[in-house]
């Protein structure tokens, strides 16, 4: 049987502000914390991290839209 790979996506329950962050640490099995932090710091540090959180915002689905089941 194969598995279905995993998506990305943007979680609903638990999110803080469009929920980003939370969907990337599941996708790679990280806690959402560690995934906060690394994306402060990346916008400190060159700037870059908000228009990419933006982006990213935009264009995941949200989880409910992926895994309508779930």
């Amino acid at each position: 049987m194969m598995q279905e790979p995993k998506k990305l996506y943007r979680i609903e329950k638990g999110a803080q502000i469009a929920g980003v962050c939370g969907g990337i640490a599941e996708f790679f099995n990280l806690d959402p914390s560690i995934v906060r932090i690394l994306w402060v710091v990346a916008a400190i540090a060159g700037g870059t991290g908000v228009p990419l959180y933006i982006a990213a915002a935009l264009i995941l689905p949200k989880k409910s839209e992926v895994y309508p089941f779930e």
